[in-house]
């Protein structure tokens, strides 16, 4: 049975872009825990920064400004998995809320070796 060759290219156009996507979406595994808090505050300043996230700041907690730090647990899979408030001025409790669900929700764009977890404590500013 012959196959044409339209059904042939077709077919070869997704499975290079399978392939394509799937290297894409591979994380890099960081060991160096310098590196981790570089990338975490990139990713966190970026994450606070976005327009969904200031969308509803703007529109529940406008008069929110101030700063937080908070200690962030990351673990192998690049997941938050504890949030911890270490100091702020921020006094509004369900803006504090919502930013501790935001940035537990928060999955990063890198790994863990196995085993391994970091606590990396973070400073954001909101004006």
């Amino acid at each position: 049975m012959k196959v044409p060759l339209l059904t042939k290219l077709v077919f070869c156009s997704a499975l290079l872009l399978f392939t394509i996507n799937a290297f894409a979406q591979k994380r890099e595994t960081l060991t160096d825990e310098d590196k981790v808090q570089e990338e975490v505050s990139k990713e966190i300043d970026a994450a606070f920064k976005d327009k969904t996230f200031l969308k509803t700041k703007d529109k529940k907690f406008n008069d929110v400004k101030g700063y937080l730090v908070i200690d962030i647990g990351v673990v192998q899979n690049g997941k938050v998995s504890t949030f911890f408030k270490v100091d702020s001025d921020i006094k509004n409790i369900d803006f504090l809320e919502y930013a501790s669900d935001f940035i537990l929700s928060q999955k990063f764009n890198f790994k863990l070796p196995k085993q391994q977890k970091y606590k990396i404590r973070q400073t954001i500013e909101f004006q």
